[in-house]
């Protein structure tokens, strides 16, 4: 391939480099500009000569200051410029913006299954929830047991989820930040995708009891202190699973419409591409979708805050807008009894995919949010039940930002330009990643390549389709993802800003 850069704005005075084995020192570009170093896939190169002080400018904002003077063609490392300031977060333009009503997409539908409470699941799953760390090994042995000796007989049942986590004990269950984890566990212990009617064990005497967990709701509970060893307290819980299963296994898919879906949106192991590529393209098929009547969560707080400028004047309203300062507030706050900032986010492998930090890495990952307008803001551990595009505010850990999501979505989207194996064990991960080179190297594990939009190739709107299609395929049952496939996964990580004892 030629010596080849994606300049993204007008305004942008450095660009980044396509070629998969980067550019070397002389190599000319088809704008007259040369190289005057070595520069690898993915990092930045000048356009133009830059002053010491002047802005250093991508997606058509500034992601940082020169240092000192950078000539034309030069590669623009993470020490050559300082780190912006954070939007002050009480003088941004607020509901200003708010994207035009958009065509109604009619007529696109899934199979899923229609539970009772109303939620449609993408799956048919038994769901065995706990209620402390404590009993996970023994969920996890009766998981296997159930798979391995009873599941065959009930072939309309897609698997057996233990939803096992740290939390339940050893916390100050009363503290006001214990109503994250609670919440968020409650939720996805009653999720779609396992019909909203798990079985529930417990220890005994553990502080999330069950009617903590599940308030309103009476789950068939098997607590371990009640039986006579570990024998007993298997044979306990398969003989109820059996009774489970034989329920659902009279469960079938139907016809649903695609306003049904709740998809969360989320990033890890991002790159420079990442902005370019895969996030783009989940933007417009989250535009799609939220023109089909779904719900879209995006997430992240530190991956959010340097561009939260571009995103309150999408609120539906100012009281949106507000509530969506509200949640950077709390978090600038939250990072700052831990004496750290949002700086704090950005990894070795995102600075090695070309990222200089994390305002950069942010004007990034809000592409995932599509151009539409932001209908509601949800709080960590909320269920998000509005429709439309919704801000949930997660942490941007990719572990806990997928277990904070999955107590609304019944699928998931996971953008990545550095690779990750990562996967949930009760909704489809699809994965898009946004380098060609990634998606040759992991044939077996990206679902989706967006690299093709860097090169031409392919467009934003074309991968968009793409996603938009295979998200209904998976969510019907008639496509399985990689990390389905074979079985990654990841352990859930409720967040928890509460003190643990």
């Amino acid at each position: 391939m030629k010596p080849l850069y994606v300049k993204v704005h007008p305004r942008d005075n450095v660009a980044i480099i396509v070629n998969a084995e980067g550019v070397p020192s002389g190599a000319a570009f088809d704008s007259g500009l040369h190289a005057t170093e070595n520069i690898p896939q993915s990092h930045k190169v000048t356009l133009t000569t830059l002053e010491k002080g002047a802005p250093i400018i991508r997606y058509g904002e500034v992601i940082g200051h020169a240092l000192d003077e950078i000539g034309p063609g030069r590669w623009v490392r993470e020490d050559m410029l300082s780190l912006p300031q954070a939007p002050p977060l009480d003088q941004l333009s607020l509901a200003t913006r708010t994207a035009p009503p958009q065509e109604t997409l009619e007529g696109y539908t899934f199979e899923g299954f229609r539970n009772t409470d109303g939620s449609c699941g993408t799956r048919n799953l038994l769901g065995i929830t706990t209620t402390v760390q404590c009993v996970a090994p023994t969920v996890d042995y009766a998981v296997r047991k159930i798979e391995t000796e009873i599941l065959s007989r009930y072939p309309n049942v897609d698997g057996v989820v233990g939803i096992t986590h740290s939390y339940g004990c050893g916390v100050a269950i009363d503290a006001p930040g214990a109503k994250v984890p609670i919440a968020t566990l409650g939720h996805i212990s009653r999720h779609a995708n396992i019909a909203g009617d798990p079985l529930v064990v417990s220890l005994g005497c553990e502080k999330m009891q069950p009617s903590r967990l599940l308030p309103f709701f009476e789950p068939n509970v098997i607590r371990l202190q009640d039986n006579l060893g570990f024998q007993a307290t298997i044979a306990a819980i398969c003989e109820q699973a059996e009774k489970r299963l034989a329920i659902l296994d009279q469960r079938r898919r139907t016809t649903i419409p695609a306003s049904e879906l709740n998809v969360g949106l989320q990033c890890g192991g991002s790159d420079a591409f990442s902005g370019v590529t895969c996030n783009p393209a989940v933007g417009y098929a989250a535009d799609l979708l939220v023109r089909a009547g779904a719900t879209l969560m995006f997430s992240e707080v530190t991956e959010v805050r340097d561009a939260i400028h571009l995103l309150t004047p999408r609120c539906a309203d100012e009281a949106t807008a507000r509530k969506l300062i509200e949640e950077m507030h709390w978090y600038d706050e939250y990072l700052a009894r831990g004496y750290s900032d949002r700086a704090a986010n950005t990894t070795p492998g995102n600075k090695r995919g070309g990222l200089a930090n994390i305002v950069e890495k942010a004007l990034g990952s809000v592409a995932k949010a599509g151009s539409g307008t932001i209908h509601h803001v949800a709080s960590h551990g909320e269920k998000v039940t509005a429709k439309g595009l919704v801000f949930a505010a997660t942490p941007a850990s990719d572990f806990i930002c997928g277990t904070q999501q999955l107590a609304s979505m019944n699928m998931h989207v996971f953008t990545t330009g550095e690779g990750s194996p990562y996967g949930l064990a009760m909704v489809p991960v699809v994965k898009v990643s946004s380098r060609t080179a990634l998606a040759e190297k992991w044939p077996d594990l990206i679902d989706i390549n967006a690299g093709a939009i860097a090169t031409g190739q392919a467009t934003i709107e074309d991968v968009g389709w793409q996603l938009f299609q295979y998200l209904l395929d998976s969510a019907s049952g008639r496509k399985k993802t990689w990390a389905e496939r074979w079985r990654l996964h990841n352990a859930l990580a409720p967040f928890n800003p509460g003190p643990v004892t």
